[in-house]
């Protein structure tokens, strides 16, 4: 009998990516595969509890790998700012710190993946890993943020959160992303070279991958492009919804058979304490339930009204499924499960593409963008409402879910995956 194949995924150091390829794994799993993962420092556990085994990497030479949660809390103050103004900021300084942990994990990755010796390998990331490019089996490439990430000239310029038609806005964020990008983008050009690699052109960190593209983008909120993607090598999953245990919404002390909203920005996001405590006054005067993710800040919250339950972390799949609406950031996976389940959002972004797919919600009228911190108690109690009476965008929305649940991007995913390694 044939041994199974051995698939190694390496996420990027979000949950988002982290959650989206356990989706992929799952399904993997499930056509006989034996994925395995590669994770960052502090993502040790993340995939053991979905049964999945879990390699994590050290570091090697003066560069070292980021503790992201520290790099966030020390950027906090610039999600008050325009897309614009976070270039250099916080988009500039993230890109420095993404390159200096690639540099950082190159050798144990080199070391870990000879030991694994796998028959292909999933990257999700923003970045390329020369491991991976010379490791000698398929890898492939997973776009989990949006699509914004792979240029055209129709479409808008990742990060910036603008939507409409080509113009001088576009422009200048492009050049000035170009600008504030450029020292890393030496930096990294120098690194793959050493390894024997040509660097992608600037500002690329990462070429597309000759085996296999994997996107996320639904249909329902995708680009036309002037250039398209040769579907050969680039497969849009309409999203990738991972499989998650059932969830039980508690009994509130008031409005039990009220709709339910849930309210998630995500394991970084729910740091803004101070945000969310304002959101839930607003809450308490709607006559709907809510479930706020409040992440490792659960006991910041003394007194919550009866209609809100806080909690340290959902099965967020599980509770969107049940949801009338969902209040996020913003992340591309959030943004996906929403519409997956049929579910409007109000989306308040705060950095990367959430804000790309807050303009996308509401050019696509899947659901409305909301300033993370402009805003007024009568503002975001009428958008609520406004989406929650909404019929004809929900029934919209409904009809999508179902055409994405029949197409199983997961599944989709694994096949392809699968397909390449011979």
């Amino acid at each position: 009998m044939a041994h199974p194949k051995t698939i190694a995924l390496f996420p990027e150091a979000s949950y988002g990516a982290a959650l989206n390829c356990v989706g992929i794994a799952q399904e993997l799993r499930r056509l006989g595969a034996r994925p395995v993962f590669i994770c960052h420092p502090g993502f040790s556990g993340v995939f053991a509890e979905y049964g999945f085994a879990e390699y994590q990497l050290g570091e090697s030479g003066p560069a070292q790998t980021t503790d992201w949660n520290d790099f966030i809390s020390r950027h906090q103050d610039a999600f008050r700012q325009s897309p614009f103004e976070q270039l250099t900021t916080y988009v500039g300084p993230t890109w420095d710190a993404i390159v200096e942990t690639a540099i950082g994990v190159e050798e144990p990755l080199r070391q870990l993946l000879a030991r694994l010796k796998p028959d292909a390998i999933v990257l999700d990331n923003v970045v390329m890993f020369p491991a991976i490019a010379t490791a000698g089996v398929p890898w492939i490439r997973v776009v989990s943020c949006a699509e914004t990430e792979i240029p055209d000239p129709l479409v808008p310029p990742y990060l910036s959160g603008l939507g409409g038609t080509p113009d001088a806005e576009w422009k200048t964020f492009s050049a000035t992303y170009e600008k504030v990008t450029a020292a890393s983008h030496k930096r990294f050009s120098a690194f793959l070279a050493e390894c024997g690699l040509k660097p992608p052109p600037a500002p690329l960190f990462l070429d597309a991958s000759p085996d296999l593209n994997l996107l996320l983008a639904p249909e329902i909120i995708r680009h036309r492009r002037a250039a398209p993607l040769d579907p050969e090598r680039f497969i849009f999953l309409d999203g990738c919804v991972r499989h998650e245990t059932p969830y039980q919404a508690p009994r509130f002390a008031s409005h039990n058979d009220a709709e339910l909203v849930l309210t998630s920005f995500g394991s970084l996001g729910a740091m803004d304490v101070d945000m969310l405590r304002r959101m839930i006054d607003v809450f308490a005067s709607l006559p709907y339930r809510f479930l706020v993710n409040a992440g490792h800040w659960r006991d910041e919250y003394v007194q919550v009204p009866d209609n809100v339950f806080i909690d340290s972390w959902f099965p967020q799949p599980s509770v969107v499924e049940q949801s009338s609406l969902f209040i996020h950031h913003g992340g591309n996976n959030s943004f996906c499960e929403a519409l997956y389940y049929g579910v409007p959002s109000l989306v308040l972004p705060y950095c990367w593409d959430g804000h790309d797919n807050a303009r996308r919600a509401e050019e696509t009228g899947v659901g409305k963008r909301l300033d993370r911190y402009d805003w007024a108690p009568d503002e975001l109690s009428d958008v609520i409402n406004g989406l929650l009476s909404d019929r004809a965008m929900q029934a919209r929305l409904k009809e999508n879910a179902r055409k994405m649940q029949a197409f199983a991007g997961a599944t989709r995913a694994a096949e392809a995956i699968l397909k390449v390694t011979g």
